[in-house]
């Protein structure tokens, strides 16, 4: 086994250890603690059960409505002119919204033209060059109750369209 992997393999066996003997240390009762924290994670995950719930409906009515593949058609034409395949729209406007769903669109696109063509290539680099703003303003804004949340969301969208813009550029530069 190699250095790494060993060094892996220990890594939050020996951070988890070093936190509770740390908290043992400065007095801190671990145990109570660690309950605490756990009644909270559960209080939280189903405070956030609304809006998921919604961000889900919200990403089946689009799809199923049609709405994605007519938008996709209108943008083809302008697509093909600068050298960008369509079939990588719908994961441009699904990533930002949910990371599952974006997850198996990536998967779609590699099985259907393969991990070293263009599109596959375009897909992976897009997957890990942009977040799920939406879910992430949607759960974490929900879950402390943030109800403003306009600037945060033209910002993270506004990230999301660069991370596309890159990636599409730098596919293009490399492959």
């Amino acid at each position: 086994m190699g250095m790494i992997s060993l060094i892996s393999l220990w890594m939050i066996p020996l951070i988890i250890g070093f936190i509770l003997l740390y908290g043992t240390f400065k007095k801190v009762p671990t145990y109570e603690t660690f309950v605490e924290g756990g009644k909270e994670g559960i209080d939280i995950a189903f405070s956030i059960i609304p809006y998921l719930v919604g961000m889900l409906v919200a990403i089946t009515i689009f799809r199923a409505s049609g709405a994605l593949e007519f938008f996709v058609g209108m943008m083809k034409p302008a697509l093909d002119a600068i050298g960008v395949p369509s079939e990588i729209v719908p994961l441009a406007f699904i990533r930002p919204i949910s990371g599952t769903a974006a997850l198996g669109m990536t998967t779609d696109l590699i099985a259907a033209y393969g991990p070293d063509s263009f599109i596959g290539r375009l897909a992976a680099v897009m997957q890990g060059s942009t977040d799920t703003t939406l879910y992430i303003l949607t759960v974490y804004f929900g879950a402390v109750g943030v109800k403003k949340m306009g600037d945060a969301l033209k910002v993270g969208l506004l990230a999301d369209l660069m991370g596309i813009i890159a990636s599409i550029i730098i596919v293009m530069m490399i492959f």
